[in-house]
């Protein structure tokens, strides 16, 4: 199995590159008789593509999918499903000069060291631009999860040093922003467009709800089902970081804080953002990516080219001033494809 499938029982393969003709993903091991149609599918990339909130690149892609296998009347055939879109505006001058320079914090330099030649436009299959294709395969997974009762919802909770506490999930959350309801809203779109003006980036925190996960999905040691989320989630380009329920603050707490206790109605608390031991409890699965600030920023940076001299870059082209936002739609699209991967292997188990 190659670097770009993904999943065990329902896979997927990605391919295309960011300034390539087209981006795409074939599916296997979906269920069949499940609708869908490309309407379905483009909700999904919509909420993706460049210009999909005012705070993102000026890059204009329709992102427009077509499904060319794997359906019959509406309905999934059980046999791979093949989707793509077309790229239309790319701009690869605005990439010319980067042919012989690094850019920091980009794959640039590792995908040379590792295949001796890399596709400087937009980063090639480094580009988040790769990340459509998880949304297709991604929507697949949400639509056939809402058959199960089981949804996501995402949101931005941090924006630089603004980290937002105390807030009440109440999904869906509006643009072009994405967060909770919170007195520091402002303070974040502040941080983004200050970044903004001085021609640099912000990072960013994207919270994930996954709720009528079903108690008992996730294997023990190694195929547990937080770890599964965390590698899927970690995929993604920009992530540096993911943590469950409590996460990093319990290293801080006491056993009697952190500990969710249980009476005769359940669980009382949530600390372990629903996966105790790697296996889903019924609670709410409650995790938060953390996104690296953007690293392609017009800001003068130091680097060298290949024949290692010292140069410096100001990078040119059109790309956002935060991950996160555009990312939202692609955590659940990570989260719902393992959750939808451990419903047909416990389906396994209990059918054997």
């Amino acid at each position: 199995m190659g670097s770009s499938t993904f999943g065990r029982l329902f896979t997927f393969t990605t391919f295309g590159e960011s300034h390539g003709e087209a981006l795409g993903v074939i599916v296997e091991g979906f269920p069949s008789r499940i609708k869908i149609d490309e309407e379905m599918i483009q909700k999904y990339l919509d909420r993706r593509r460049p210009g999909s909130s005012s705070l993102s690149t000026k890059r204009d892609e329709k992102d427009r999918v077509r499904i060319l296998s794997g359906t019959y009347k509406g309905l999934t055939t059980g046999h791979p499903i093949m989707m793509m879109i077309e790229n239309e505006n790319m701009r690869s001058s605005d990439y010319s000069e980067l042919e012989r320079v690094y850019r920091p914090s980009h794959a640039d330099y590792t995908y040379e060291a590792k295949y001796k030649i890399r596709d400087p436009r937009g980063g090639g299959r480094s580009s988040g631009r790769e990340t459509a294709s998880r949304v297709m395969a991604g929507a697949l997974a949400m639509e056939a999860l809402k058959e199960k009762n089981i949804t996501l919802s995402s949101a931005i909770v941090g924006v630089g040093g603004t980290v937002l506490d105390n807030y009440s999930w109440e999904p869906p959350f509006e643009g072009p922003l994405f967060a909770p309801k919170s007195d520091k809203t402002e303070k974040m779109l502040d941080e983004i467009e200050r970044a903004r003006r001085d021609s640099d980036s912000v990072g960013s925190i994207v919270e994930c709800h996954i709720q009528g996960v079903p108690k008992g999905l996730g294997d023990p040691v190694f195929h547990k089902l937080d770890a599964l989320l965390a590698m899927a989630v970690m995929s993604i380009g920009g992530v540096k970081a993911v943590e469950f329920g409590s996460g990093f603050k319990a290293s801080g707490m006491r056993g009697s804080e952190n500990n969710d206790q249980m009476d005769k109605n359940g669980f009382i608390t949530n600390n372990a953002g629903g996966i105790i031991g790697g296996i889903s409890t019924g609670e709410e699965i409650v995790l938060r990516a953390y996104f690296k600030p953007t690293p392609s920023i017009a800001k003068a940076q130091k680097t060298i080219d290949i024949d290692g001299k010292e140069v410096n870059l100001e990078i040119k082209g059109r790309h956002d001033p935060i991950i996160g936002i555009r990312a939202l739609v692609v955590v659940e699209s990570m989260a719902a494809s393992v959750i939808l991967d451990e419903l047909l292997i416990q389906r396994a188990y209990e059918n054997f």
